[in-house]
């Protein structure tokens, strides 16, 4: 257990998706993604392992991601959030999405 104090310090925010790269350079299959946080966080870069979506489903679509993480760099591409998603062994990832009418920026609470 974790008290709330411990889940505020957690930063999850909406982002919109506005490029999705190819990530040859990847050990497992991943895409580059350029995610638009709002005016306050700006333009940041991720990588995710969500291959099972199609680039045309991912752009301009709505994720949430983690932003109070340090970067890491995974192969040559520096990651700056991290997505999320729903995990299974038995399925591949599922994006956790908000409503279309939340904004780039927003807090998820």
């Amino acid at each position: 257990m974790i008290d709330l104090a411990d889940f505020r310090a957690v930063d999850l925010r909406v982002g919109r998706v506005v490029a999705v790269d190819d990530f040859p350079q990847a050990r497992r299959p991943a895409w580059k993604l350029t995610i638009d946080l709002g005016p306050e966080l700006g333009v940041r870069r991720s990588t995710a392992q969500v291959t099972n979506y199609a680039r045309e489903d991912l752009e301009g679509t709505l994720i949430v991601a983690l932003v109070n993480v340090p970067p890491r760099q995974v192969g040559p591409t520096r990651s700056e959030v991290l997505v999320l998603g729903a995990t299974s062994a038995e399925r591949p990832v599922a994006l956790l999405r908000p409503d279309p009418g939340a904004q780039p920026g927003d807090r998820v609470a």
